[in-house]
């Protein structure tokens, strides 16, 4: 959608991401595609980010999420230079050094706005020797979900213990997981009863 576009979804516009999202999947709802008891999400990295973020803004629009490898402590990554990406991602993102970008981050740092409602089915995962997404982040998040949510739908946090940022190498490895995520997905959707 060209450079402006991109250009209003970074830095200090970096919810127009979430809310653009948002209402993809409100149009998704409305124009009859789907509905929001069938309507599943999923987002790696950055991409995780979204996921996190669009989850404590509308819970309710969403039957179940995956958020691999998600980006979700976003405060305490950015403050971090020594962490492989983060001064370049600062063009990105912002520096949170300066209170404006602190601030703006904080306001949509998935983990920093976990709160107390309803969530959907949720599966998030990590790799343990990922030098990109710390397994801490991914883990820090399901914790504060575990804490706080106020449902009984599933929340499963998986972390591989042999893997990196971009999942276990091999393929059959990488099938495993796929299948594993389908049939998390699958379960969700009361398609199969185990």
């Amino acid at each position: 959608m060209g450079r402006q576009w991109y250009e209003n979804g970074k830095l200090l516009k970096k919810k127009n991401t979430f809310t653009d999202f948002i209402a993809c999947a409100e149009y998704l709802i409305d124009k009859k595609f789907c509905t929001k008891d069938k309507l599943c999400i999923s987002g790696r990295s950055a991409g995780g980010l979204l996921i996190g973020a669009v989850l404590n803004m509308r819970p309710d629009l969403f039957k179940a999420a995956v958020a691999g490898v998600p980006f979700v402590d976003v405060v305490t990554t950015m403050l971090d230079p020594t962490i492989p990406l983060t001064t370049s991602e600062w063009e990105e993102w912002g520096d949170p050094r300066k209170e404006k970008f602190y601030f703006y981050m904080k306001s949509y740092s998935p983990v920093d706005n976990v709160k107390a409602q309803d969530y959907p089915h949720i599966l998030v995962t990590a790799g343990l020797n990922d030098p990109r997404v710390l397994y801490s982040e991914p883990a820090k998040f399901v914790a504060k979900l575990r804490d706080v949510k106020t449902d009984d739908n599933i929340l499963l946090f998986k972390c591989e213990l042999g893997a990196g940022h971009f999942s276990k190498s091999g393929r059959f490895e990488k099938l495993q997981e796929d299948a594993f995520t389908y049939v998390f997905i699958l379960k969700s959707l009361n398609m199969i009863s185990q």
